[in-house]
This record gives C-alpha cells, structure tokens and sequence, in this order.
C-alpha cells in the first residue's frame, strides 16, 4: 500500500467531527463521512497553526460533558 504526503505546498481544510475533535483534509478532496469544514483552510502548517489556537481542550465532548455532569 502506497503512502499519501502531505506537503505544504498543497491547500487544507480544517475539520471537526461530531466529538470536536480537529484535523486537516486536502481542500481538494470530499470530506470523509462524519467530518465538516471548521472554516479554515491554508497550507498544513496554517491549518495546524489554526487548530493549535482553537483546540484547546482535547478531550472529546462526549467525556466533557460526562466530566461535568451534563448528559452525553
């Protein structure tokens, strides 16, 4: 099986699932079932640049929430 690179000279979306997690996804590709576009795109490093200001906690909403108290 062959590898896919990613370079910084190709274009990225930012995306977020369900449990607002992020990641990035070629812009020229359709997004993977259970992500959507977060509102950002740019080359990798500008994408991971993005999600490092906006992800501030890690964890998945589903343990947030369980975590506080609050119904998953």
């Amino acid at each position: 099986m062959y590898g896919v690179v990613m370079t910084d000279e190709q274009e990225f979306t930012v995306v977020v699932n369900h449990e607002e997690q992020y990641s990035i996804w070629w812009s020229h590709r359709a997004l993977p079932p259970g992500w959507v576009g977060a509102g950002f795109s740019g080359s990798r490093a500008e994408c991971l640049s993005h999600i490092a200001d906006v992800w501030s906690d890690m964890r998945p909403l589903s343990l947030r929430k369980r975590m506080d108290g609050a119904p998953a």
